[in-house]
């Protein structure tokens, strides 16, 4: 055994904690099978498959030649949080500053962020399950306990206000709600945000985060899904509006999140940005303003191919015996129950036992890449991108198909 081996833990123990997301593990495998020549249909990147729209590029290259590729105000530049002020204002009814908006390098580096400028060691944050996968690791990164709260489909895949006052302890920091849902598309309308807000007025030291990055991914309704301070506009002086460009505009390499909440937070948010990772890119932030105040119309083209899929998809996965999906609400994703195959035997005579069986079984038999439930803290569930082309989706399909047949 080398020294280094036997030496103490060089890595911290907030760190050792936590693990790498499943779904860009997920990825890497399939990457690794394609590289050693398998046919591999990959539905697992939460990632449209879309350009980013061309007004959105002229713009970034118009900043480039104007010269700006330099620094920028920690919390953003003028242009981009005036942008953001005037799209929650618009679309969302929520009235905020541009001193009440920080810019980060994406949506993911915003919560991470809040979360790292506001836990004790110790404190908690209600996560309902299923959730995005990073939420529960990040909370353990900075030194908070994530307290998952199971919620069945049999509720729609939503938080109740029953286990929400269960949940709730003098330790608890943040609420943290992603609606539409990744990875079910679940989304809460008015009523339900009224009737959980109920329960935060007699807990005044809860926070809550909305991650809103699905709100323009709907398929219900017009317009970005209804947001927590519509219905409980007395919450804003302890709500984190999270939001970025990256889902709606097609711009998940440019890297633009913001966050929008109580001037405490938000100066916390840009002290810890300034001693951590500066000024999200320039040129991105150009690109962001045109995306938030030009022509929108991409929305509702890309919209409208996301539910083409949807249905197509939910027919081809419903007409597998041993699996069933019910349409989502929101998001590019399906959630599927794959319930009916745990215990069955694979030709070779393995035992399924968990979605993670399932979820191998597929990519090793038919080269299908998808993410099991357990990843997003509900099983027995896989989830499958739908941000891919008809063509991809019905080649995923057949395969799953195939390899379900194979099944005993």
């Amino acid at each position: 055994m080398s020294a280094a081996e036997t030496a103490e833990p060089r890595v911290a123990e907030r760190v050792r904690r936590i693990k790498p997301s499943p779904s860009s593990a997920a990825a890497d495998r399939a990457a690794a099978l394609r590289r050693e020549g398998r046919s591999i249909v990959s539905l697992v990147v939460g990632e449209p498959d879309f350009d980013t729209p061309a007004a959105i590029r002229r713009a970034a290259a118009e900043a480039m030649d104007k010269g700006a590729t330099r620094y920028t105000m920690l919390a953003g530049t003028p242009e981009l949080r005036q942008a953001i002020a005037a799209k929650l204002k618009r679309e969302n009814g929520l009235d905020y500053g541009p001193d009440d908006i920080v810019v980060t390098n994406g949506c993911k580096s915003a919560i991470y962020s809040a979360l790292e400028a506001t836990l004790e060691p110790g404190d908690e944050v209600i996560v309902p399950a299923p959730y995005w996968v990073s939420y529960t690791d990040m909370t353990l990164a900075c030194g908070g306990t994530p307290v998952t709260i199971a919620c069945p489909a049999a509720q729609g895949f939503k938080l109740t206000p029953g286990q929400l006052a269960a949940a709730i302890t003098p330790r608890t920091r943040w609420l943290l709600v992603n609606s539409p849902s990744n990875p079910t598309g679940a989304t809460y309308s008015l009523a339900e945000w009224r009737a959980l807000a109920e329960v935060l007025r007699d807990h005044r030291h809860v926070l809550v985060m909305t991650d809103d990055i699905y709100e323009h991914i709907r398929f219900g309704g017009n317009g970005p899904a209804p947001h927590l301070l519509n219905a409980a506009p007395a919450l804003k002086d302890r709500t984190l509006a999270v939001n970025g460009v990256s889902k709606t505009y097609a711009m998940t390499g440019w890297r633009i999140g913001w966050a929008a909440g109580p001037r405490d937070i938000i100066d916390a948010l840009g002290t810890l940005l300034s001693q951590a990772s500066g000024n999200a890119c320039s040129v991105s932030q150009a690109a962001a303003v045109e995306a938030l105040n030009g022509d929108q119309s991409f929305v509702g083209e890309s919209v409208a191919t996301y539910r083409t899929r949807r249905d197509r998809m939910v027919a081809r996965i419903n007409a597998i015996p041993g699996l069933a999906c019910a349409p989502p609400e929101g998001a590019f994703y399906l959630y599927v129950n794959c319930g009916g195959l745990i215990g069955r035997l694979t030709p070779e005579g393995r035992r399924l036992a968990t979605d993670d069986d399932v979820a191998m079984y597929f990519l090793e038999s038919v080269g299908v890449a998808l993410v099991p439930g357990a990843a997003y803290g509900l099983s027995p569930y896989f989830r499958l991108s739908i941000a891919t082309s008809a063509a991809n989706l019905d080649e995923g399909a057949d395969r799953i198909a195939r390899a379900v047949a194979g099944l005993r």
